[in-house]
């Protein structure tokens, strides 16, 4: 298959929509749809290869096929590992579409493809490091060098989200208990849902009403709002110490927040060890059709 001229199928697999997205040759999009994700294992290994079937006799075409997942393939096994799409985990995902498809499928974490998209013709197109970070329910991140994810021999890289958060102080020791079993976790401060509860409190769980809260005169809010970007900044320091990213790009709901583009290009240098910090901190070009894109871009132009 000559891969400079083909169209190019992505699907970005979650919890509960199935998202579907063919590319043309040039990149742009030819068509998209949804459905809802089945229940079972094997039903959502049919469920995608019927997408896939349906938009390529649509189209007249033949595509490539990428996938992301919330989770990753653990080359020490070959299944999938620690996704909470927990139907997936234990399974030879790859391998099992591939043998629905008659073809290889390339599968890789849903950050991943996140930054991949971004990186390839989003934000953070043309640059040579992107650091893609997800902020919306959970917190995730991927790195992109060159073009290429990177995943690391344990595909874990850019699991950001469950590092601990950086110089803690305060209330913040000995941190919260993260879902992962840990204290501390950046996930656990920065997401959504632990950004609603520290304004709100353990019920709380949507934070997108916040920044309007705060423009209003809202004390809590606007206190809720301070602390977030704060934590924030420290983590994507650590990021800047470690990497160096030309860009880190925001995806997720929280990316959303426009305070952020402001608060964080202030508060990073104050912890990043540089004299001077200049990282750009973007707000992503696709939305939330940055995953499905990112997924068909597993296979590159070149």
């Amino acid at each position: 298959m000559d891969i400079m001229s083909q169209h190019r199928i992505g699907i970005d697999l979650g919890g509960t929509k199935i998202e579907i997205m063919v590319l043309g040759p040039d990149g742009a999009a030819v068509l998209r749809q949804r459905i809802s994700t089945p229940s079972g294992y094997q039903e959502t290994v049919a469920a995608i290869a019927g997408l896939v079937r349906a938009c390529e006799s649509r189209l007249g075409v033949s595509a490539s096929v990428g996938i992301g997942i919330p989770g990753v393939i653990s080359p020490a096994t070959g299944l999938v590992k620690n996704a909470n799409s927990i139907a997936l985990n234990g399974h030879r995902f790859d391998h099992d579409m591939g043998v629905a498809l008659d073809r290889e499928v390339r599968v890789e974490n849903d950050a991943n493809c996140f930054a991949l998209s971004e990186a390839t013709d989003g934000a953070g197109a043309g640059l040579g490091v992107v650091f893609g970070v997800i902020l919306g329910t959970g917190c995730g991140g991927g790195i992109v060098m060159h073009g290429k994810v990177h995943q690391g021999p344990h595909r874990v890289a850019g699991e950001w989200g469950h590092t601990p958060l950086p110089w803690p102080r305060g209330l913040e020791v000995p941190g919260h208990l993260c879902w992962c079993g840990k204290h501390g976790c950046l996930e656990s401060y920065v997401a959504g849902p632990a950004l609603a509860r520290d304004c709100d409190g353990p019920g709380a769980h949507d934070a997108s009403g916040l920044p309007d809260r705060a423009a209003g005169g809202d004390r809590a809010a606007m206190d809720a709002l301070e602390r977030h970007a704060d934590r924030l900044a420290r983590g994507l320091a650590v990021v800047i110490n470690l990497l160096d990213p030309d860009a880190i790009v925001l995806g997720g709901g929280l990316s959303n927040m426009d305070h952020l583009y402001v608060a964080l290009p202030r508060l990073i240098p104050v912890h990043a060890f540089s004299d001077v910090i200049a990282t750009p901190v973007l707000r992503n070009k696709h939305g939330d059709s940055s995953g499905v894109r990112g997924a068909a871009w597993l296979w590159p132009a070149a």
